[in-house]
């Protein structure tokens, strides 16, 4: 069978539909966000490729999705933006093998001054013995110059995530901790008026009142409304330290600690978070403004023990290897290659092809500017994404279906094309690749366009046209036919600077010395190649805002009321967080429901209408609407709840209604739908309003967060930022590629809410690279000249129409 047949697809928005995709084509699947694309891509053709291969090596438990019948399904693999291991031990170097591959070599070659002669000797020239004691193995070698026994150096000891080749100062992590205490608690408030500044209502009155029952414990007095700074030095010492800590128990010997919260079993300020620390892995990104990171005294941040480090292959350690680009690292793996005896090729050459193979794969993906030490939880969905692309590219699997959700996402113009070159000869070898995209470029390249729409949400959902490029241009219903057809041209009047922000001789990261004037009042967009240093520059200078950071002066910031970070990473995704409930609207729309005569008559308040807390909603499912079902081998899946048939509520919250509709019906509505609805509150009506600018108008109001892009998170949290009076401030908003995941057609309307905001006085810099996005810019800043080593300069500052006369740089070329 030549195509896979899909028959009557009704999963989300999709509107029954049926279409033939060609096989062992480059199909690319187009159309407006929420237009369904993913739906279609990931819920349903995916899932049932998935299902049939299993059962048919007789494996049931994979739930069918919502189709009448897919036809020519072939196993399937899907590589999208949101799989990311968290693990803050997790590396390029680590997710890839790379990292692996380089131990065995230092394990085989590695060179080291003997602890018995001091003769410097290497690993390949020294007799190995192996002993065994107990179940355990130990690996000796003896100098080649002395004769003498000493422990072999093996790939163990070059791993940062082992005790034995760990720094024992910092465990392997490079870095310390250390919890910014001035800053956790504010001693001139009263517990009661936030003095703990992550004790969040309700959970601050919970602590606050274990906290005052360990004070009866000990017979201390209960300082209700008492600043900190004036409590006793052992009322802080069990608010820092909890009724745990050693001070207070020398204090008290013969006095047994509480038992449980109840009694006052307080854990302390200062642990909970430590606590919350390691719950995250010792990511710090979410608690960064309670902890000072540092490098480590002992290993300056290297990991490797004292013994592991110093060890060298042809002159340079583990450790220098992994601060290394990948193309750095490509050239060393050639010379090392080249400088080898014949006998000591043979030992390591399986090993040295491994990585040449993977290093030029990830080059071509536009990922050479990395480093094998980068932290995988730092990449954006874009690299992380084509950090699992090279390595499917691994395989020689022919007749798989790939499935790709914007591979484009983070990437420069200039990357695109060795992009395209993968995904063509991952179709050559007889896999049909699917892409969800909406670059021009990829269209240009692609076998085969399926454009979705005509609108998002419940609009979406239909197949309004599939052929060439062509093709789609001659569509008259085709969004993205007429955007082809006839683009938006750039701006060709600019704002003037209403002042500027001075940065000078920057050198975080990869930067050489830079320093740049970003225009006050402006649209700017920061451009280059990937890993050019465009995030280094608004993200790790810029955002800090403080004079001689790091040695890095930035000057003009206190200016602005506040510096407002929007990042692709900006939302913790917790499935009972939703559109409604980030935003904070969802707040007014139960008090809207509270507040009607047939809420009060049945003595309903607002609490009632939460799904997150008991009292109205369903307790079988707590408010979920499904509940999990345990499949033991496979993941588990989602049911409707039994009890409450998927409504979340209790019957007698449903019977409330607010002009036809009940607080379930509008946790399934649409933005664009609420917006009719809550046209009379102009509070509700406001946010929601902020929500269609940022283009999720498509979004539910009930959609959990858990299946949101990095896109889309990102422009949530920016229409946040924007809610009630925060608007009125005089702002510096700082964005990471915020039209990720945006149609062509979206971005037009993106643009309408940024220049609002540059036109209210605030500046706003962004880093990208849509063409869109930079030619709409008042000034445009780019770094190049490439990435990684060969980064880190400013190539042109200047309007987007000097830039594209200017002829400099990538970024001037593609324009």
């Amino acid at each position: 069978m030549d195509h896979i047949k899909i028959t009557g697809a009704h999963e989300g928005c999709l509107k029954n539909i049926s279409l033939e995709i060609p096989k062992h084509k480059l199909v690319v699947f187009t159309g407006l966000s929420g237009s369904g694309k993913s739906t279609l891509l990931v819920d349903v053709l995916f899932q049932e490729c998935q299902r049939q291969y299993l059962e048919a090596m007789s494996f049931q438990g994979i739930q069918k999705p919502k189709v009448e019948r897919i036809q020519g399904a072939s196993p399937a693999i899907v590589i999208s933006q949101t799989d990311a291991n968290k693990n803050i031990r997790s590396t390029v170097g680590t997710q890839t093998d790379l990292y692996t591959d380089l131990r065995m070599i230092f394990e085989k070659l590695g060179v080291r001054s003997c602890p018995h002669c001091s003769a410097i000797i290497s690993s390949a020239d020294c007799k190995e013995e192996t002993e065994k004691n107990g179940s355990d193995f130990h690996v000796y070698m003896y100098c080649s110059e002395c004769g003498r026994r000493m422990d072999k150096i093996t790939r163990t000891y070059f791993s940062f995530n082992t005790k034995e080749g760990a720094c024992p100062t910092c465990d392997g992590l490079g870095k310390m901790h250390m919890i910014k205490r001035d800053y956790a608690v504010d001693e001139t408030l009263t517990l009661e008026d936030g003095a703990v500044r992550y004790w969040e209502k309700q959970y601050g009155r919970y602590q606050t009142s274990v906290l005052y029952k360990a004070f009866a414990h000990y017979s201390l007095p209960i300082p209700i409304d008492i600043p900190v700074h004036q409590f006793s030095s052992m009322q802080k010492t069990i608010l820092y330290e909890g009724v745990e800590g050693d001070t207070v128990k020398q204090a008290y010997p013969d006095l047994n600690a509480p038992e449980n919260a109840a009694s006052g079993k307080f854990e302390g300020v200062l642990p909970i978070l430590w606590r919350r620390l390691s719950e995250k892995g010792g990511d710090v990104s979410k608690l960064s403004a309670y902890f000072d990171v540092t490098e480590c005294p002992d290993c300056k941040g290297e990991r490797l023990c004292k013994l592991s480090r110093s060890i060298t292959v042809n002159g340079t350690r583990l450790p220098e290897l992994s601060f290394f680009s990948l193309e750095k690292l490509h050239r060393w793996i050639t010379e090392l290659t080249d400088s080898l005896s014949e006998q000591q090729l043979a030992s390591v050459n399986a090993y040295l092809l491994d990585i040449k193979t993977k290093l030029g794969r990830l080059i071509n993906v536009g990922l050479g500017y990395l480093s094998l030490d980068r932290q995988t939880i730092s990449l954006s969905g874009g690299e992380l994404q084509r950090l699992r692309l090279a390595a499917a590219l691994d395989s020689d699997l022919s007749g798989v279906i790939y499935i790709l959700d914007e591979p484009t996402a983070g990437l420069h113009p200039q990357d695109t094309a060795g992009l395209m070159t993968i995904l063509k000869k991952l179709r050559d070898l007889g896999n049909t690749v699917l892409v969800i995209e909406h670059d021009v470029d990829v269209m240009e390249s692609a076998d085969y366009i399926i454009d979705m729409g005509p609108g998002s949400g419940r609009y979406g959902g239909e197949i309004i046209a599939a052929g060439t490029l062509e093709d789609l241009k001659q569509q008259k219903d085709s969004v993205t036919g007429s955007y082809l057809r006839s683009p938006v041209p750039g701006k060709t009047v600019f704002r003037k600077a209403a002042g500027s922000i001075q940065i000078e001789n920057a050198d975080k990261f990869n930067l050489k010395q830079v320093s740049v004037s970003l225009p006050i009042g402006c649209l700017t967009s920061v451009t280059g190649p990937s890993g050019s240093g465009k995030s280094t520059l608004v993200f790790e200078v810029l955002a800090k805002g403080l004079p001689d950071f790091e040695n890095n002066r930035v000057s003009g910031t206190n200016q602005f009321d506040r510096i407002i970070k929007i990042e692709q990473s900006a939302i913790a995704k917790m499935k009972r967080s939703n559109t409604a409930t980030y935003s904070e609207v969802y707040t007014d729309i139960r008090s809207v429901f509270a507040n009607t005569q047939a809420a009060r008559k049945a003595g309903l308040s607002a609490k009632h209408f939460s799904f997150n807390t008991p009292g109205g909603r369903c307790e079988n499912c707590e408010g979920l609407g499904y509940v999990d079902n345990n499949m033991l081998f496979f993941a588990n899946t989602d049911v409707v709840c039994p009890v409450c048939g998927g409504m979340q509520f209790q019957s007698s919250v449903l019977a409330v209604k607010y002009r036809g509709v009940s607080i379930k019906d509008v946790l399934d509505l649409s933005v664009d739908e609420a917006r009719e609805i809550f046209t009379e509150h102009p509070k509700i009506a406001d946010t929601l309003t902020l929500l269609q600018d940022v283009g999720l108008g498509y979004l539910l109001l009930g959609q959990p967060l858990t299946t949101l892009s990095g896109g889309e998170c990102q422009r949530l949290k920016l229409a946040r930022e924007l809610t009630g009076s925060r608007l009125g401030k005089h702002s510096l908003y700082l964005m990471d590629e915020p039209t990720t995941g945006l149609h062509p057609k979206d971005v037009e309307h993106f643009l309408v809410l940024l220049n609002r905001l540059a036109d209210n006085g605030n500046t706003v810099v962004v880093v990208e690279h849509n063409q869109q996005m930079i030619r709409n810019s008042d000034w445009v800043i780019d770094l190049g000249p490439a990435g990684g080593d060969r980064g880190g300069y400013i190539i042109f500052e200047g309007t987007p129409e000097e830039l594209k006369r200017s002829g400099c740089g990538y970024t001037a070329k593609f324009m």
